[in-house]
């Protein structure tokens, strides 16, 4: 039985694929299997997936005929995993040597649903850990219990998915799949989904994932269209929180999470096309008046005054018809 598997979506990152491939080599085993998805890549990426396909222990190849975005390249790696366990990484980031392993070994002595872990980011040539925003480590707890508060960084804010590892029963629920299409954000809903429904989790202090920042191609450093998909995103994470048995409770920190988004994405408008800042306005305006009002706020009432000041703001402004669906 193959025990852990690996899904890997590629998009255009032929300077990166090398890098990443390797490191999977220094991981191999002989019970994983590494599902290289290659989202319709339009650079060297085919070439480069095709000679590790032959000569990377455990390779599974795959091929979309069109583009569907990071979200969609992982249910395709998803639905042909056959691992016990399995875990993600992105096309332009890479491993530790030897990190699988452990993470493997961690799931199995803490026996929970799933296992988050810390990441490094990689900027240039800075490096900084960045930590599961979860203080006791190697506890297994419940993991709706950790999603509040709701004015602090907690475990529902740090949605990396492939900062950590998961049972297949989780995948065998429908915990695992994301919302097919979402082209940014596509780990919120689902990191607010896990928490909700899994049994069981815990945070453990292993580093061995080294997230690349910065990259040019990368959906944060490119301000067009696709960017807006965040606002796709909290929707569900508000519309699917709201319908939970302990919506009172967990509303308030969906709602103050989306408005903080917004607020980023405002404060940072200059970097997108005119007609996307215009877009981005328009759809945020309507996003706030879908909100539940009373929840919103409390949320802003929260919130400091320079962001809820910019959000009040856009409160007040009208929505035609059309964006307001």
């Amino acid at each position: 039985m193959v025990k852990l598997s690996v899904i890997v979506p590629f998009y255009n990152v032929q300077q990166y694929a090398p890098d990443t491939l390797r490191s999977l080599r220094a991981n191999a085993r002989d019970d994983f299997e590494f599902i290289l998805v290659d989202d319709c890549s339009r650079d060297e990426t085919p070439d480069i997936l095709e000679r590790a396909a032959r000569e990377l222990p455990g390779a599974v190849h795959l091929r979309h005929e069109t583009n569907g975005g990071l979200a969609t390249a992982r249910n395709t790696g998803l639905d042909a995993a056959r691992g016990e366990y399995l875990t993600f990484l992105d096309g332009d980031d890479w491993l530790a040597p030897g990190y699988f392993s452990q993470l493997v070994s961690s799931i199995e002595e803490l026996g929970c649903d799933f296992v988050r872990t810390d990441h490094v980011q990689c900027t240039a040539r800075a490096r900084t850990v960045h930590r599961v925003p979860h203080g006791r480590r190697g506890v297994v707890m419940s993991p709706r219990e950790v999603i509040l508060p709701a004015d602090r960084s907690t475990s529902v804010d740090y949605a990396y998915a492939w900062a950590g590892i998961y049972h297949r029963r989780l995948a065998d629920a429908g915990l695992l799949h994301f919302t097919d299409g979402l082209r940014t954000a596509e780990d919120r809903p689902w990191i607010w989904r896990l928490h909700r429904e899994a049994e069981s989790f815990a945070a453990v202090g292993l580093l061995g994932v080294f997230y690349r920042r910065g990259v040019a191609s990368s959906l944060t450093q490119i301000g067009d269209v696709r960017q807006l998909d965040f606002i796709k995103a909290f929707d569900q994470v508000v519309r699917e929180t709201a319908e939970d048995r302990d919506a009172d409770e967990l509303l308030p920190k969906a709602v103050r999470t989306y408005c903080a988004i917004i607020s980023h994405h405002l404060g940072s408008i200059e970097r997108f096309e005119p007609s996307v800042a215009r877009k981005l306005k328009s759809m945020s305006a309507a996003a706030l008046k879908r909100m539940p009002q009373g929840v919103l706020d409390d949320a802003l009432d929260s919130m400091d005054v320079q962001r809820a000041t910019r959000l009040r703001r856009l409160r007040r402004r009208p929505v035609s018809a059309e964006v307001a669906a």
